[in-house]
């Protein structure tokens, strides 16, 4: 059995800019401390919700230094310092590891992708200069690119790969990982939408979005499937479906965003390419936080 960097549900933060554009590190601060308050259990800084893709290397590095530093030990900070370039990736992963995080998440390479040997040679290269653990992260829809099962049993046997962030959708590859790999490759939810069955196959958290806003409930949720009682987990993920759906209507993080600053948060918008929620879906995204009493319908 792997030593879990976590079980329950990580919040993939989001960024926070300064109206100037600059990254708002006051707010980030914020944020966490409220996710903290709420029951969190782990903070994924700088991952893609987190806008990394738009982030200078200074910046990178000063989000994961401050995430380590709010935090305190109190919840494990888990810093994503993937890239399509094996080296720049190690800079940035022994950056995190001298900024004191608790472990890494290392997405596979995209636009130049890899075959699955180079895969498999990338992640052991970067591992070769971290004594960190790391979740891999299979996210195809982005990157073009898909961890075969015959390469998750290879990378289930290395000592510092303590799990995998499954947000391919593919319920039929979640299962064939837990049947092909067990708890050698700890399964986590990288889809807020399917995080009950995903536990309910012996999954061991979330990566989520939701949380953002929603930190307590999705905690709640994870909890409850935790303890096996998948009827009353399921109940809240259907309550909240509507706006999980609405969170991912846009690409991520633009809604979720814009879901923020209309309770308040003030978080600021993205980072171009990414641009400002169209107005039909940010206002159906209203409508559906009013029905849940996230913000007034004044």
């Amino acid at each position: 059995m792997k030593h879990l960097l976590f079980t329950g549900a990580a919040t993939a933060l989001i960024t926070p800019f300064n109206p100037d554009g600059s990254v708002n590190l006051d707010k980030y601060r914020e944020l966490i401390e409220f996710q903290i308050s709420e029951g969190i259990d782990a903070i994924v800084a700088v991952g893609t919700t987190g806008e990394n893709a738009v982030l200078s290397g200074e910046e990178h590095r000063a989000l994961m230094k401050c995430a380590v530093e709010t935090a305190r030990g109190r919840v494990p900070v888990i810093c994503s310092t993937g890239s399509n370039d094996t080296e720049y990736c190690i800079g940035t992963t022994q950056a995190a590891e001298e900024a004191g995080a608790d472990g890494l998440l290392l997405v596979t390479p995209y636009y130049n992708k890899c075959t699955q040997n180079g895969l498999v040679r990338h992640y052991e290269r970067i591992l070769s200069k971290t004594k960190l653990p790391a979740i891999v992260y299979n996210v195809p829809s982005r990157t073009g690119f898909n961890i075969s099962i015959s390469t998750y049993k290879e990378l289930a046997r290395h000592p510092q790969i303590v799990g995998t962030k499954e947000a391919s959708g593919n319920m039929a590859l979640a299962m064939e990982i837990r049947a092909q790999c067990g708890d050698d490759m700890p399964l986590y939810s990288g889809n807020d939408d399917i995080t009950v069955p995903m536990m309910a196959i012996g999954g061991k958290g979330v990566i989520s979005v939701l949380s953002n806003i929603l930190p307590k409930t999705t905690h709640e949720m994870c909890k409850l499937c935790l303890d096996k009682d998948f009827d009353k987990a399921s109940e809240l993920a259907f309550k909240y479906l509507d706006l999980t759906n609405a969170l991912f209507s846009e690409v991520n993080p633009i809604p979720v965003k814009a879901a923020m600053n209309m309770m308040g948060f003030d978080v600021g918008g993205c980072r171009l390419p990414l641009c400002e929620m169209g107005a039909e879906n940010k206002e159906k995204l209203r409508q559906i936080m009013i029905s849940h009493g996230l913000v007034s319908a004044n």
